[in-house]
């Protein structure tokens, strides 16, 4: 049985004092209110010893804030948003905000159950990693008036608060530095979406060849689905890594997830990197460690990501501004051997 919500009257009735007296002390008002300091501690200390819960939804549509933030990535369970969720958490809690948690799995329909969710919560603005076809919902939240910020990805075509990695620069960079120690074929594996986080790495490797007087390769580029990712990342790699007709040199991984099981298919089918193959992942992965060569990868500022996140959020709460900010965050690269000069293989 569900014990029943201990409520302003009970407590009132317990001091022997008005309703209103008690929601003046519990709401920090008791100096406006010129309650005397032994009633306010008395009703202070009854109230936690009924383990008085405030309703947060009634007291924000009382005085317009919950003070609780709505926070929506694509899977908590991967170990990059888990580590934004948790910066976001504790630089929330600095500010006196609580942060509600869910995850939308790349899926439209609970992304949007996720928004309607919160909203119903009356959280006081959202952080949105969001989905891919879901530019109306974005739109909808804006219309609205909804306080918001997205992480981590957007949508060229629609105006609004974003924080992000300089993903152009960041593969530009990876690729260069392959091109640099003496590979001639890179490859890349990337998700297939039009939301600018990918869009934006391949187009920075496109251009790292192009700078580099490489002719770009139809055949080096493989876009794999959200959904049974896994499957499809093998076959791509089955592709490139024909032993009669290999088409690439050196692979570069846009991201954790595609990076993980493609070294789970290189390792099973004996290749050896860097020997064989060099590579570079977008996003680091503790399974890593577990490679028998050093992993070199972009490593994204997810302190500066998640503290700006907060902040854009924070400062578009208090202002209702329409004037959109766009937070570019820069990264690097941890330089390990999977990556390392063609020239000290023997070739």
């Amino acid at each position: 049985m569900i014990k029943k919500r201990v409520s302003l009257k009970d407590i009132a009735q317990k001091v022997g004092v008005s309703t209103a007296l008690v929601s003046y002390v519990l709401n920090g008002k008791e100096k406006e209110a010129r309650v005397g300091e032994a009633a306010a501690k008395r009703i202070k200390k009854v109230a936690a010893e009924m383990n008085y819960q405030p309703n947060l939804i009634a007291r924000g549509l009382k005085f317009g804030k919950t003070h609780t933030l709505g926070l929506i990535v694509a899977d908590i369970s991967n170990p990059f948003f888990a580590m934004l969720a948790r910066i976001i958490e504790l630089e929330a809690q600095k500010r006196g905000y609580t942060v509600l948690f869910g995850s939308s799995d790349e899926q439209l329909e609970k992304s949007q159950n996720l928004i309607n969710t919160f909203l119903n919560r009356q959280v006081d603005g959202l952080i949105i990693t969001p989905v891919a076809g879901s530019q109306a919902q974005i739109e909808e939240l804006r219309n609205k008036g909804v306080p918001f910020v997205l992480m981590d990805r957007g949508f060229s075509e629609v105006e609004t608060n974003t924080v992000v990695t300089d993903n152009h620069d960041a593969m530009y960079n990876a690729v260069k530095l392959l091109i640099r120690n003496g590979y001639k074929k890179p490859g890349m594996i990337a998700y297939d979406t039009t939301l600018t986080h990918m869009t934006d790495r391949i187009a920075g490797y496109r251009d790292a060849l192009k700078d580099s007087g490489i002719k770009f390769n139809l055949k080096w580029l493989a876009k794999v689905p959200y959904g049974n990712y896994k499957d499809h990342v093998t076959a791509a790699l089955d592709r490139f890594l024909d032993a009669k007709n290999r088409g690439v040199d050196s692979l570069v991984f846009a991201t954790n997830s595609i990076s993980v099981q493609s070294l789970k298919v290189i390792h099973a089918r004996g290749i050896k990197v860097p020997q064989d193959l060099g590579v570079i992942s977008f996003d680091e992965s503790d399974v890593f460690d577990f490679f028998y060569s050093s992993i070199t990868y972009i490593k994204q500022n997810l302190q500066s990501i998640s503290e700006n996140a907060v902040q854009s959020l924070m400062q578009a709460i208090d202002s209702r501004s329409k004037k959109y900010v766009k937070i570019t965050v820069p990264s690097v690269i941890v330089k390990g051997e999977s990556s390392s000069r063609r020239a000290t293989r023997g070739e």
